[in-house]
């Protein structure tokens, strides 16, 4: 297959070009690497944000993402409270954490037409309204029906950082850094995952007592909106409405978040703002006067933070094209990469259930005899394994990707990441092996921490790198992408919920956890196919591809 014909397949892009590529070539580059998408020539582009705006409005992505992850896993630290206090059953909290995880994944879809007719900034600022609704029933709940009901609203509100915060990285970031920024996504969910129920232990074994959870969760999410309301500008931006820059004989750089207001120039690497960009394109380049919007003025403050930025093809209110779009998205099943992937971060979160109910319930008794909050402290290593993950994951894998791309003819492949997840296959059903076994004989605790450092290495990579796999793969599919993984993902979390208890009771910790450790070893194995027909599948997909998007965008 010549390279032409193979850069007309997703997931298939040039990456690198050398000099005498840089000197012909009408890409944008920085240094040697092809910028992907292309910047325009908007001083409104998000990828021509400087570096503190693109920073404050990460810092607040990965705290909405590491609120809502904290909160949708504060609720097991309440459970002795609610039973000692309302007669509560344990079973019936086990029914919510079911019902928290659908409220996830299917919350997921339902709003994910709402991030491309009216704008990223409205799906994040109603999911937190839905979280806040449900930390104020989870604070006053008296029933049975209380305690299950408020999760659907908790779940619901980490729905946003299932799928739109991966939209809006992407909008902010050139695809060579995606495994980075995915990365930092990944480390966020991992410290509001691990570090929620520490938090909500010490609130629960305090004097406040463990309606305070709850009543914090609404303190928190309260101030977040205000901040977000306020601050956090909207992202969504119609790059085909803008042309692409073309510079003869030479190449912008965008690459390593420049500022905008400077201009850097060299004989192989520029640095151009979006006027020096404009003024470079020849006027041949250039769509009639009146056929795109201004790409000197910038938003004002008013519009960078409208409540809604509707879509240019937006007919009236958007009802039908939201339905028709809702079911449009269920086609994102069909592609063999976002089974793979939620796949891959479905039995993350699924094996999450295992180790944290194993340490809630067996750790509190001999020969340890922990707290709630000594339980809930077992997760720091559990945190720093998914920290060294997130690095091997993210920002090492961009550096891989980049080197096979070299030894490739400067072409990136999308499977060239998937060899970073090779050292899950192991590392992480060993952690469970000695998790599980040091649990089952009382071993002292540092055999154990150290499983649960190596599982979360796997919680790290595994989501980090088949999430990133997916967005090289379909890089116009990133949303719809990351819905379906979420589906997958909280379906398989919600059917171990109701199965984690029943078999760890009835086969012990020293046997689950082998099991659990030779089927996490089989869904990493699924990387190997991926590898090797991988490819294979994005040329049989790619009509679909493009058909998925173009009717995507007619809608």
């Amino acid at each position: 297959m010549d390279v032409d014909h193979e850069l007309l397949l997703p997931g298939t892009s040039r990456l690198v070009e050398d000099r005498d590529q840089r000197e012909s070539s009408h890409l944008i580059t920085h240094d040697e690497i092809v910028l992907s998408p292309q910047p325009t020539n908007s001083v409104n582009d998000p990828l021509l944000w400087s570096l503190p705006r693109k920073y404050w409005h990460v810092t607040l992505l990965c705290f909405i993402t590491g609120l809502t992850a904290a909160t949708a896993n504060d609720a097991g630290s309440a459970q002795d409270g609610e039973n000692t206090e309302l007669g509560l059953s344990y079973d019936s909290m086990n029914t919510g954490a079911g019902v928290l995880f659908i409220g996830i994944g299917y919350w997921t879809l339902l709003i994910s037409p709402a991030a491309w007719l009216y704008g990223r900034r409205i799906t994040y600022l109603i999911c937190l309204l839905l979280g806040l609704v449900g930390a104020i029933w989870m604070a006053r709940v008296q029933t049975t029906e209380d305690s299950i009901w408020n999760q659907l609203f908790v779940g619901a509100s980490e729905a946003c950082a299932e799928a739109n915060v991966q939209l809006s990285l992407s909008d902010l970031f050139f695809q060579h850094q995606r495994g980075t920024v995915i990365g930092i996504y990944v480390l966020a969910t991992s410290i509001g995952t691990y570090l929620g129920p520490l938090i909500a232990g010490y609130i629960a074994d305090s004097n406040m007592g463990w309606r305070w959870i709850g009543w914090w969760s609404v303190i928190i999410s309260g101030a977040t909106i205000v901040v977000c309301y306020f601050t956090l500008e909207e992202t969504v931006f119609d790059r085909s409405a803008y042309n692409s820059v073309v510079l003869d004989g030479s190449s912008a750089a965008q690459g390593e978040l420049p500022d905008e207001k400077k201009a850097m120039e060299s004989s192989d690497d520029k640095r151009l703002n979006p006027t020096s960009l404009a003024s470079a394109t020849s006027a041949s380049e250039m769509p009639a006067a009146g056929s795109m919007p201004s790409a000197t003025v910038p938003k004002t403050y008013a519009q960078r933070i409208a409540l809604i930025t509707p879509t240019p093809n937006l007919i009236g209110m958007g009802c039908k094209q939201y339905l028709a779009r809702l079911f449009h998205t269920l086609r994102v099943f069909s592609f063999p990469a976002v089974i793979y992937s939620g796949l891959q971060w479905g039995a993350q979160d699924a094996w999450l259930t295992f180790y944290l109910t194993v340490e809630e319930d067996t750790w509190i008794g001999p020969p340890w005899n922990y707290s709630d909050v000594g339980s809930g402290l077992m997760n720091v290593p559990c945190l720093i394994g998914a920290l060294v993950g997130c690095f091997w994951g993210g920002v090492l894998s961009d550096h891989f990707v980049l080197w096979r791309a070299k030894r490739n003819r400067g072409i990136r492949e999308a499977e060239h990441r998937l060899w970073m997840m090779y050292p899950v296959a192991l590392l992480s059903p060993a952690g469970m092996f000695l998790f599980g076994v040091g649990t089952q004989r009382g071993w002292p605790w540092p055999a154990p921490y150290v499983g649960l450092g190596l599982i979360g290495f796997g919680w790290g990579c595994a989501g980090d790198l088949s999430m990133a796999y997916l967005m090289d793969a379909y890089p116009d599919m990133v949303l719809e992408g990351m819905v379906g993984v979420s589906v997958l993902n909280n379906t398989l979390s919600c059917i171990f919920t109701f199965t984690a208890s029943l078999w760890l009771d009835a086969q012990g910790p020293q046997n689950t956890f082998v099991a659990i450790g030779v089927l996490n070893f089989v869904f990493v194995m699924l990387t190997v196919p991926m590898m090797i027909w991988g490819k294979a599948c994005r040329a049989w997909t790619k009509d679909r591809y493009w058909n998925f998007v173009r009717i995507r965008d007619a809608l």
